[in-house]
């Protein structure tokens, strides 16, 4: 079973940074897509940026030129560096991960959720 345990979250004023990590776990075949959602009070859960196991990425257009997403695929490791935080970003914010346990089907794991939360 793969488990998916995000870091990094915390409360930042706005214009600062964080970086955000989340690392895959347990007995995997393969790690396909991963990427980065938000979800802020009273509001579904929104695509904030992607990668695929090749390194191509999309991002919310919110967040294009201030986040940007990595990963480390030797440490089974996605990163999402957060730039020029506004109060607008502050959310949960939620690692996923496609991922194939025992080769073959892909299946969407995700993490419990970190809080990030931008005010002064």
């Amino acid at each position: 079973q793969a488990q998916l345990m995000e870091s990094g979250g915390g409360l930042v004023q706005p214009g600062g940074s964080l970086r955000l990590s989340c690392a895959v776990s347990g007995s995997i075949f393969s790690i396909n897509a991963m990427g980065w959602y938000c979800q802020a009070p009273g509001k579904q859960r929104e695509l904030v940026a992607r990668i695929t196991s090749g390194g191509s990425t999309n991002y919310a257009d919110s967040v294009k030129g201030r986040f940007t997403i990595s990963r480390d695929n030797a440490k089974n490791t996605v990163y999402l560096q957060m730039n020029s935080l506004k109060p607008e970003d502050t959310a949960d914010y939620y690692c996923n991960a496609q991922i194939s346990v025992r080769g073959g089907v892909y299946y969407d794991y995700w993490g419990q959720g970190t809080q990030v939360t931008v005010s002064s």
